[in-house]
């Protein structure tokens, strides 16, 4: 009688776990996190930090996974902003250059020599300016939570050193696919060629484009230098801030809780990722320059002519950016 009553209870018991394992199953969450880099770059690093957080917090309610190389967009990055507002994506750490055909506001960052340094950058997405493009995503259907960096983005070709806008004349350059950009290289005399980052590498490898622009990691850690681009051009023309981002309906679906471990992780991971970024660039600078990339840095007469061959770029987009937040960034830059 008494072993008849142990198995009762045992099994009342494990019942009760039963029950128990089964309602905490009910209340974990997984939610998808897309990102045009994987891990090996400080962007894909920044995405698994979030997640690293968030995981630790929420003690695995709420679980972040992350798809990198744009997989959940077929590899078309531009895309990646309209999946996550329709909700076929949940997050993203996305990057103010692919979400910009959504997102005018944020070819702000594109601008050419509109930011000279770090300083400025910081100025920029922690004042005014930043708070106006946070504004302008949130009313798309997305919530913007956090700012991390993909860096400063610099020129390589295959054909020789780049210091003055004449150099340049007829070269093909692999652009993202934003038209600023295809006016930006127009203005310098540039022939560029719009493709992913998929089909920019073998296109380097054979020749048929001339160079392409990106920030020091992407060149590093892709070895872009193997492909033929033997020189490089440290000109700081655009800086390409990230986003760590949610979709509203996803958004809303969170308590208040989550939604604050949500948004300062993203802060957090942010932080970190922006401080290792610029922490590792002149590290991977001298491993480039060992490696035998020709490096050109540009003396202050040498950027002023790039700047100057860009003015009408700036005419033609201020508008469709917004004056109000052009002038909130340059306001925001000379205060720095």
């Amino acid at each position: 009688m008494k072993s008849t009553r142990h198995f009762a209870k045992l099994a009342a018991a494990l019942a009760g776990a039963a029950v128990l394992t089964a309602s905490l199953s009910a209340l974990a969450r997984e939610l998808s996190v897309s990102t045009v880099l994987s891990d090996a770059f400080p962007w894909g690093q920044a995405a698994e930090k979030w997640a690293e957080l968030v995981e630790e917090r929420t003690e695995g309610r709420l679980t972040l996974r992350v798809y990198p190389n744009s997989q959940l967009v077929a590899g078309d990055q531009t895309r990646e902003f309209s999946a996550m507002r329709s909700g076929l994506i949940d997050m993203a750490v996305g990057s103010t250059i692919n979400w910009s055909p959504q997102v005018p506001e944020l070819n702000l960052f594109s601008l050419p020599f509109l930011m000279p340094d770090e300083a400025a950058v910081d100025a920029v997405t922690g004042g005014e300016a930043g708070e106006m493009i946070f504004e302008a995503i949130e009313s798309r259907g997305v919530v913007p939570l956090a700012w991390g960096e993909n860096g400063f983005r610099q020129l390589s070709n295959s054909r020789g050193p780049i210091g003055e806008p004449g150099d340049l004349d007829g070269l093909k350059i692999r652009v993202v696919g934003s038209p600023l950009f295809q006016d930006t290289f127009n203005a310098l005399g540039a022939d560029p060629t719009q493709m992913s980052w998929t089909d920019a590498q073998p296109a380097l490898t054979t020749g048929a484009v001339d160079g392409q622009e990106n920030p020091l990691s992407v060149f590093d850690v892709a070895r872009i230098d193997q492909v033929g681009q033997e020189y490089l051009t440290l000109w700081n023309y655009m800086n390409d801030p990230l986003i760590f981002a949610v979709n509203q309906r996803v958004w809303d679906s969170l308590d208040e809780a989550d939604r604050e471990i949500l948004r300062e992780t993203a802060v957090e991971a942010g932080e970190w990722e922006i401080a290792m970024t610029r922490e590792e660039e002149r590290a991977r600078l001298a491993d480039i320059q060992e490696r035998g990339v020709n490096v050109t840095e540009l003396t202050d007469d040498q950027h002023q002519a790039f700047v100057d061959a860009t003015r009408e770029v700036h005419d033609k987009w201020i508008p469709r950016i917004g004056e109000e937040i052009v002038e909130a960034a340059r306001a925001a830059i000379d205060g720095r």
